[in-house]
């Protein structure tokens, strides 16, 4: 069964920095399945990474410290792959 955060949260989902982590790795989620499909990413989600990273992970990174783990470990891998969808030629 596919769940989007370690077991752990199930029945914290109103805690607002959770809601922010959600919709972060449902966003790159998104990305992700585009990019496996093409095999790269479409100039619109290029552009979209762009402007996300040019906007910073505070928001990301403050939820995860304040949070812990395993929140914080989570966080550090959904920008992990946010490192390597930048890398990815532009189709």
């Amino acid at each position: 069964m596919h769940r989007p955060f370690p077991g752990e949260f199930f029945g914290t989902g109103s805690d607002p920095r959770l809601q922010e982590v959600a919709l972060y790795a449902s966003w790159l989620g998104s990305m992700v399945e585009v990019a496996l499909r093409e095999g790269g990413l479409d100039p619109n989600h290029a552009e979209m990474l762009k402007t996300r990273r040019a906007e910073g992970n505070q928001v990301l990174f403050r939820a995860g410290g304040e949070l812990g783990e395993p929140v914080r470990s989570y966080v550090a891998r959904l920008i992990a792959i946010e490192d390597l969808l930048a890398e990815l030629p532009i189709r």
